[in-house]
């Protein structure tokens, strides 16, 4: 069966499952999102191509070699801008056997532009598929849904409406779902719930809420479930986020332990605690979290952005890029890269065994190069490796080039395949566009899904080699 343009914006006009099987998208178009306007030069705060935004989301795509697909979620629309778009949650897989992409299907309308409702995926043991749907705040009811057969995107069933934001699902093989999110209550507190079948959930349990709140970003390595965040002083709040904590779960949330292995009490509500990693509160220095990962010996490294300031150009200073890696006995930073934005988003994978001083290869896709829109959210796209643990950096590729908008919030699938390493966005920095999606594969060769089709799935553009 297949659903027209004008049969999926009558039928999409309540956040509820459509009935079997769900429709199908006409092609891969991304939100546009922007978030509070400056009345200068640089139009908003930030803005652009939102469809895998914000980082706090994770994660988005999902390698799985059982059916050798790559699934992913989106933040799409059925329209593009100028008219004011609502945004889609929506989810394709690509297809690693055959290099095809599947048509996106839709799972809701969330009744809002707003980019942070984004989707989040998670797998369980058995092959099925989870979508997350967050709410900004709590104007909007959020969703559990999964699908009714395994590894397959056509049909899915509401397991659970409520409210939560800014979900990080977690899946530990063989115990349960770790679910991190945001709940909001005079401020942005972080808390955790536990399943062991996605059915039935513990009540919320909270991890932090320092001062305003925090932002945190997480990553599953084994068994283990690390977050790191910040937090938001008073009395300027999230435009004043600074510091860096961290802390790691080995059983679904029980027990959480700072790098050094140490227990901590919950929930967090000091900023000066013993998950704390760095005082940047101190330096003047706002934090930008970006990407959490491991060492090939199970190390923690945090990927991060620094500046002066909230406010786009000038006026929020150098935008330096850092690594921050647990050596075992304290805390290694070092320098990256410098971007012109605090909302360039890139990705960190870790790569073993390697051929290099250390035995492993970091490989950082970002936008770090300047866009169309210069001094505007993301830019143009950029690959660089390091062989000795972020002490240097290679500039691998330019990925993207002479681009006529912006690209930005390059995500990592989880246990990601070298054939589908990046997925992201673009979109003009300073005034409503379409939206296109893009992903890369490990060797740079970058990809651009069809904003239109028919077919049920079709090979993607390649758009630079």
């Amino acid at each position: 069966m297949r659903f027209s343009l004008s049969f999926l914006l009558l039928s999409l006009t309540s956040p509820m499952v459509i009935a079997e099987p769900l429709p199908l998208a006409d092609g891969f178009r991304g939100i546009w999102y922007m978030n509070q306007p400056t009345k200068d030069e640089y139009h908003f705060k930030y803005s652009g191509g939102m469809a895998t935004y914000p980082q706090q989301h994770a994660p988005i795509a999902i390698y799985r070699k059982e059916v050798d697909r790559t699934f992913f979620v989106f933040g799409g629309v059925a329209n593009y801008p100028p008219a004011k778009a609502e945004l889609l949650h929506m989810i394709a897989y690509y297809d690693h056997k055959t290099g095809m992409v599947s048509r996106p299907r839709i799972l809701l309308n969330k009744k809002t532009d707003d980019a942070h409702d984004n989707p989040t995926l998670q797998i369980d043991d058995a092959g099925y598929l989870w979508i997350f749907s967050s709410s900004h705040g709590t104007a909007r009811p959020s969703f559990i849904h999964r699908s009714t057969k395994p590894y397959e995107i056509d049909s899915f069933e509401k397991m659970w409406e409520t409210n939560f934001s800014y979900t990080q699902p977690w899946h530990v093989p063989g115990k349960g779902f770790l679910f991190l999110h945001t709940r909001y209550k005079e401020g942005r507190g972080l808390f955790t719930l536990r399943s062991e079948d996605g059915e039935k959930w513990n009540p919320p349990s909270p991890l932090a809420k320092i001062e305003m709140g925090d932002y945190q970003i997480s990553w599953r390595h084994g068994n283990t479930i690390a977050t790191a965040f910040d937090y938001h002083p008073s009395p300027t709040g999230l435009n004043a986020r600074t510091n860096i904590y961290f802390l790691t779960t080995e059983d679904l949330g029980t027990t959480w332990k700072n790098a050094s292995g140490e227990a901590v009490k919950l929930p967090l509500s000091d900023p000066k605690n013993a998950a704390l990693v760095r005082n940047f509160h101190s330096e003047k220095k706002l934090v930008y979290l970006k990407d959490v990962n491991f060492t090939a010996d199970s190390k923690p490294v945090i990927l991060f952005l620094t500046s002066s300031g909230h406010e786009p150009g000038p006026k929020g200073g150098t935008r330096e890029w850092f690594t921050a890696r647990w050596t075992g006995a304290a805390w290694d930073f070092q320098p990256f890269t410098t971007s012109d934005h605090n909302y360039d988003h890139g990705s960190l994978h870790v790569e073993f065994p390697a051929r290099t001083e250390s035995g492993e290869l970091w490989r950082v896709i970002a936008p770090t190069d300047p866009g169309p829109q210069v001094g505007g959210t993301g830019g143009e796209m950029v690959m660089w490796t390091s062989g000795n643990r972020g002490h240097s950096w290679d500039r691998v590729k330019t990925l993207t080039a002479n681009s006529p908008r912006n690209h930005t919030y390059a995500r990592r699938p989880f246990d990601a395949h070298p054939d589908f390493y990046a997925l992201w966005a673009d979109g003009n920095a300073f005034k409503a566009s379409e939206s296109h999606l893009y992903f890369c594969n490990r060797e740079g060769h970058v990809y651009r899904l069809p904003s239109t089709m028919t077919q049920e799935a079709v090979k993607p553009d390649l758009i630079t080699r």
